[in-house]
């Protein structure tokens, strides 16, 4: 199983627009072992994060960026449930790299 097939296999299925830009954000990665959900997620939300934060002015444009963002984050934990032995390493790991990535674009202001 991919990572997309473990995506499809959620329920309740996303609104086909979320599930588009979820899908583009994984890009390449969709296409791993599910085995990899977990950081083929945290990536994808990390680097829309990162996107948006380079945005000098975040509008309602913004809104399905910033949900898929949420998206892909709750998905990786979702993943991550499934071990749970490791949830608590995954957590902070999450932690770590979204904050990294809030503080990488604040200082190339």
């Amino acid at each position: 199983m991919t990572v997309l097939a473990w995506l499809q296999s959620r329920t309740p299925t996303p609104p086909p627009a979320m599930h588009a830009r979820v899908v583009e954000a994984l890009g390449s990665r969709g296409g791993e072992d599910a085995s990899q959900t977990f950081d083929a997620c945290l990536d994808a939300a990390a680097s829309l994060l990162e996107e948006l934060l380079r945005e000098e002015t975040l509008g309602r444009e913004s809104a399905i960026d910033l949900l898929a963002a949420d998206a892909l984050v709750t998905y990786a934990f979702e993943a991550a449930a499934d071990d749970i032995d490791r949830l608590d390493d995954r957590a902070a790991q999450a932690m770590t790299r979204l904050s990294v990535s809030s503080e990488r674009d604040r200082t190339h202001d």
